[in-house]
């Protein structure tokens, strides 16, 4: 992933997403305000095919509520792109009913979609939070996420 994808996405997240619940504007006018943003053409589109990609996966259905846990095995790319503290705090999310294996699911989906070689731990919360805020009925375990990213944020800035 280039760096100015995931920048593209935080800005969406901070501006529309977060703020709007979603993103109103067509694609045109919203190119057009990233562009004068200073981002780049190329990643733009990127951004959104990704941002298309997250609407376009399916809310996790009723077995994945009941508290079933099927062990994952990663692939190698996925292992490549996860460090093993990636994988460890994607566990440590499901043991806290943070993600359920569905969510879990979307969550390697979005970060495979990233196209980066490697994705750091905090990449990685950012998209497990707009994962949990784009499904419905999820607020609870989105809620604490963005507490985690949002106080580890401020805590970084002192």
């Amino acid at each position: 992933m280039k760096q100015d994808v995931f920048e593209i996405l935080l800005y969406l997240f901070e501006n529309y997403l977060y703020d709007e619940g979603s993103i109103e504007q067509d694609r045109e006018s919203l190119q057009r305000e990233l562009l004068d943003a200073g981002f780049h053409g190329g990643e733009i589109g990127k951004a959104l095919a990704w941002l298309e990609g997250l609407s376009d996966l399916a809310p996790p259905s009723e077995d994945a509520q009941l508290g079933r846990r099927p062990m994952r095995i990663y692939a190698e790319p996925e292992m490549v792109r996860l460090d093993t503290e990636c994988r460890g705090f994607l566990l440590f999310l499901e043991q806290m009913g943070v993600l359920d294996h569905a969510t879990r699911e979307m969550v390697i989906d979005r970060v495979m979609a990233l196209e980066s070689d490697e994705v750091d731990l905090d990449q990685l919360k950012w998209v497990v939070l707009m994962v949990l805020f784009n499904q419905p009925g999820r607020e609870a375990a989105a809620a604490w996420m963005e507490d985690l990213v949002l106080d580890e944020q401020v805590g970084q800035l002192h």
